[in-house]
């Protein structure tokens, strides 16, 4: 096991071992044990009471965050001629067909999320050993998958974020940077875990959320009181 340096050692002294704290507390001493000399990424991870083997009990999203994510979210449009001047109007960063799909099926993927059209889906297919891994598949549930490109890439770029429960039952998602105010951490929080309330499986039973944590980059995590929130 790796040892803590003299950092993390004084961050995990900050937070109180077993005690629950409530988001508006964690929000702020996240803020307060952050020590990296760059603007951490703050990540939030909630424990569902959900068995994702089972079809029934998949937890599935998108919620866009209140103050946006932080990030300078990178988006390739995947789009025909006619809709280019539309995606880029929308943000953009790179707007093609062809000629981008030959670089990804070459291996490029700088790219944080891809938009495309449903007329585009079946040039995307082949692709899906390269893509599927890294979450760039475009999806019409998460809305990547539209006509309406230039509202698919402004909500990106505002913030809209999708998310999935993995295979042990725990959704991750960014809701932050430590530089954000700690009432804009609590807001980006509390959407996606309200979120993440709403899309509650009926087939789920027992306790629901049964855990949640919040942590930057480099932090140690911070416990929250479920009932809390």
């Amino acid at each position: 096991m790796a040892k803590l340096t003299k950092k993390q050692k004084e961050a995990a002294s900050k937070i109180e071992k077993n005690k629950l704290y409530s988001l508006k507390d964690a929000s702020a001493l996240i803020k307060a044990v952050a020590s990296a000399k760059f603007d951490e990424s703050v990540d939030i991870a909630v424990r569902l009471g959900v068995d994702p083997r089972k079809a029934n009990q998949m937890v599935r999203g998108v919620v866009t965050l209140p103050h946006g994510t932080g990030k300078d979210v990178r988006v390739l449009a995947l789009v025909t001629p006619d809709k280019e001047a539309e995606a880029k109007a929308a943000g953009a960063d790179f707007v093609g067909l062809d000629d981008y799909l030959q670089k990804i099926k070459d291996g490029w993927t700088d790219v944080d999320v891809i938009i495309t059209m449903p007329a585009v889906m079946g040039k995307l297919g082949p692709l899906g050993r390269i893509l599927g891994p890294r979450g760039l598949m475009p999806n019409p549930k998460t809305g990547t998958v539209t006509m309406d490109v230039a509202k698919a890439v402004q909500e990106v770029k505002a913030g809209k974020i999708d998310f999935k429960v993995d295979k042990t039952g725990i959704v991750h998602a960014g809701i932050g940077r430590i530089s954000f105010e700690a009432d804009k951490i609590t807001d980006n929080a509390y959407e996606i875990i309200q979120t993440l309330i709403k899309l509650k499986p009926t087939a789920a039973k027992g306790t629901y959320i049964k855990s949640i944590h919040i942590s930057s980059t480099m932090s140690p995590a911070i416990a929250l009181d479920p009932k809390a929130v």
